[in-house]
This record gives structure tokens, C-alpha cells and sequence, in this order.
């Protein structure tokens, strides 16, 4: 194995931990619109625009990825999607 083909493998490995991990949030036919735009305002920091845009992904599509970043980040963001009702994980 080169030294170059070790980089890569070191760097696919830091991928792999580091930022690659989304919380989807799922389509239901529990939740408004509503409630789901203010939860993902007030968890996820989205704007008023970006929430709606985001529900309604969710509602035609089925699911949306709602936010990105290290898994240590998103387990307490998820937490409380799922604490306020929303249908969400981690992938």
C-alpha cells in the first residue's frame, strides 16, 4: 500500500466519524404544518423560511434531511424532535 492510498484510508476514516451524520425527520399524519415549522425553528435553528420549506419536503417527499453535522450535536437535537412529537433519527 502507498503512502498516498494511506492518506485517503485516514481520511475516509475521519468522513466516516466527523460530519456525515444527518437527522431526518419523517412525514406523519400526526403534526401541522405548524408545529412542525416552530419545533424545527426552535430546535434545529432554522428560519421561519427554511423550516417551511422543510416541512413541506416532508410532507411530499416523505422525509427531509433537517440538519448535518457530528453525532455528539445531533443526539440532543433529535431528542427533543422526538420529544415534541416529530418522527426522526439519525442515519
Amino acid at each position: 500500500m502507498s503512502t498516498k492510498e494511506k492518506v485517503k484510508e485516514r481520511v475516509r476514516e475521519r468522513e466516516a466519524i466527523g460530519f456525515n451524520n444527518e437527522i431526518i425527520v419523517y412525514n406523519d399524519d400526526v403534526n401541522t404544518f405548524d408545529h412542525v415549522i416552530e419545533t424545527l425553528v426552535r430546535v434545529c435553528n432554522h428560519t421561519p423560511e427554511q423550516a417551511e420549506q422543510c416541512s413541506l419536503i416532508v410532507h411530499y417527499n416523505g422525509k427531509c434531511t433537517v440538519k448535518t453535522g457530528p453525532i455528539d450535536k445531533l443526539k440532543p437535537q433529535c431528542t427533543q424532535l422526538l420529544e415534541a412529537g416529530l418522527s426522526a433519527e439519525i442515519v
